[in-house]
């Protein structure tokens, strides 16, 4: 089962797509802002440093406005792709962390000192991955502005469409997407010329993702579902003059622009889209993966360690798999079991409405038993609902998109009907914890809703963090009444198995010269997975190099993190207060938050 997230569309991911808009660099004025800093306590001026910071940031990252309820952003889009906007992005950057330097670390400590820790390893960061060529890969088939802009236009998403002003937002968003979108072109067309370009498989994906919006008539178009569904509150004269407007769009302006990328793709880009599928193919790529591993697990292990680690895990999976088999009374080895998951019509859905209300209904009972484990949860609640049909098709299997903060909107559980064979019945409760509670629909929205954390953590995060924690909280099952069941057991080490393969798989294609069809072999080989789900995993490895790692190995880290604090706290040791401290201040890098928690365990055993 695929599992991407979109849980939070932060700051740091738009930066990473594109540049960013005009700003005053202020390097010219540090020794002013240091005279100002000297007449407030470190703490204060930590928090008006961080304040700015993310603020600033929104203008570079309207999309993200959006998504976390910013008003004054929602007419605006990413802005385009040029040298220009990356010198500004670089200036941005070492603007913040020079002015970073000049406050005391020494004399912060508590959040202040987690602020600090996470701004300055996150900005040097930031500019240490500038050297990469990124920009030259600026979309694929699994992520990109492109597929953002669609979810924002078809009025499912954090787009509002509740005022004629919203109407009109959304026109000259779009405006700002197609000079976007043209310069995507232009970038990868720069990326043919230097031979940074996507694996075939990966842009042949991309353009039917383009296709899709290329329509004869406005009312077939994603974008005409807003008209759709004008409010009965407008005017008729109102809503002549939107639907106007939006046939003008849809037809003059989206089309064309989704036509030129359609045409640039079949004519250009997939007749010189690589064999290869590795980043260590690509100029400074072994360094690139390197950095990818850094910036994604916020650990110190290396692409070999990363390696043998998959392959421990997988074998033991395997042998855990095995005693599921034997306890069922399969006849036949693994392989034999494996297929019969595979095709027998018991373990499978007849219809998506099924499938969505088994979900709806496992939650029920998940969230009944979680004060066993914990003593907060998120005052938001979530939903589950079908992926949208226009991106069914490379989405994920499941996903989660987090709350507004205000409330206004939950947060949805997405489930991925395009195939109910990959959707198999013994997953219900184990992708249900992941995505949902106590995973990332817990972690995330507990995050959003913490008082006092600066909002640069409040709507940012870590993969390894929000990953290892919904690994790490599938693990909690049996403690939760769950996986009673032997096959909903099987279905908690078939997502295990999942996450261990890729820790194989991502360091295999990246390092190792691995094909994308060795890839396919081995994935088949030690998992009942369906084909389809397979080469989209495979896919999804080869377009995101090290996102795959965090998941693994974030939960190894919280795990040896719970098992330290076990140890060291003896009868002291709360699991529902350990819980606590993972969560509470956010996503932090795992090294930050081994620091942390290490601080905790002291303080307990000072009392």
């Amino acid at each position: 089962m695929k599992t991407v997230k979109f849980a939070l569309i932060t700051c740091g991911v738009m930066f990473a797509l594109t540049g960013c808009m005009k700003t005053e660099s202020s390097l010219e004025n540090v020794d002013a802002q240091a005279s100002e800093m000297s007449k407030s306590s470190h703490e204060q001026q930590l928090d008006l440093l961080v304040s700015q910071y993310f603020d600033d940031s929104l203008v570079f990252s309207p999309i993200g406005a959006t998504y976390i309820g910013r008003e004054g952003f929602n007419d605006k889009f990413t802005p385009v792709i040029s040298k220009e906007n990356r010198t500004k992005v670089a200036a941005f950057y070492k603007d913040y962390q020079a002015r970073l330097a000049l406050i005391d670390k020494a004399q912060l400590k508590g959040q202040s000192l987690l602020s600090y820790e996470i701004l300055e390893r996150d900005l040097a960061l930031k500019l240490e991955g500038m050297q990469f060529l990124s920009y030259l890969l600026p979309i694929n088939q699994m992520s990109g502005a492109h597929n953002t802009f669609a979810s924002l236009g078809s009025g499912e998403s954090a787009q509002p469409f509740n005022t004629v002003q919203d109407y009109t937002d959304f026109l000259k968003r779009a405006d700002g997407f197609i000079a976007w979108f043209d310069s995507v072109q232009t970038s990868m067309a720069e990326g043919i010329k230097q031979g940074i370009v996507l694996p075939k498989p990966l842009s042949q994906k991309l353009q039917g993702q383009f296709e899709t919006h290329i329509v004869e008539k406005a009312e077939d178009s994603l974008f005409w579902s807003p008209i759709k569904n004008l409010p009965a509150s407008f005017t008729p004269e109102q809503k002549q003059q939107i639907t106007a407007q939006y046939r003008e769009l849809i037809m003059n302006g989206l089309v064309p622009a989704y036509q030129r990328m359609n045409t640039f793709f079949v004519e250009q880009y997939i007749p010189n889209s690589r064999d290869s599928v590795g980043y260590s193919d690509l100029p400074n790529g072994k360094a690139w993966y390197e950095y990818q591993i850094k910036t994604n697990t916020t650990l110190s292990l290396s692409a070999d360690e990363i390696h043998e680690i998959g392959l421990s895990e997988v074998a033991r999976i395997l042998s855990e798999m095995k005693k599921v088999k034997d306890t069922v009374g399969f006849k036949g080895d693994l392989k034999a079991f494996f297929s019969h998951l595979r095709n027998s019509d018991e373990f499978y859905f007849n219809t998506a409405d099924e499938l969505i209300a088994a979900y709806e209904n496992v939650k029920q009972k998940i969230d009944a038993s979680l004060p066993l484990l914990f003593d907060i949860a998120p005052k938001a609640s979530y939903v589950v609902k079908p992926v949208e049909a226009y991106r069914a098709q490379s989405a994920a299997g499941a996903s989660y998109q987090s709350p507004a903060p205000d409330g206004s909107r939950p947060g949805i559980f997405y489930i991925n009907t395009f195939n109910l064979k990959a959707q198999p019945k013994f997953l219900l409760e184990t992708l249900s914890i992941h995505e949902a509670a106590p995973g990332h629909h817990f972690q995330i929205a507990l995050q959003q809703e913490i008082d006092g954390l600066p909002d640069f953590r409040k709507f940012g995060g870590y993969t390894v963090f929000a990953e290892g924690w919904a690994l790490y909280a599938e693990s909690l099952g049996k403690e939760l009444g769950l996986f009673t069941d032997p096959y909903m057991w099987y279905g908690r080490l078939s997502d295990e198995q999942l996450r261990a393969m890729r820790l194989v798989l991502d360091t295999g294609f990246h390092v190792k010269g691995w094909t994308r069809q060795q890839g396919i072999d081995y994935m088949l080989a030690n998992s009942s997975m369906a084909k389809s789900d397979v080469v989209a995993e495979v896919e999804r490895y080869i377009a995101w190099p090290g996102q795959a790692l965090s998941y693994k190995l974030g939960q190894f880290k919280i795990q040896e993190l719970r098992d330290y604090s076990k140890q060291a706290l003896g009868e002291k040791f709360d699991i529902k207060a350990f819980h606590t401290q993972i969560l509470i201040d956010g996503a932090l890098p795992m090294p930050i938050l081994e620091q942390k928690i290490k601080r905790w365990v002291q303080s307990q055993l000072a009392l």
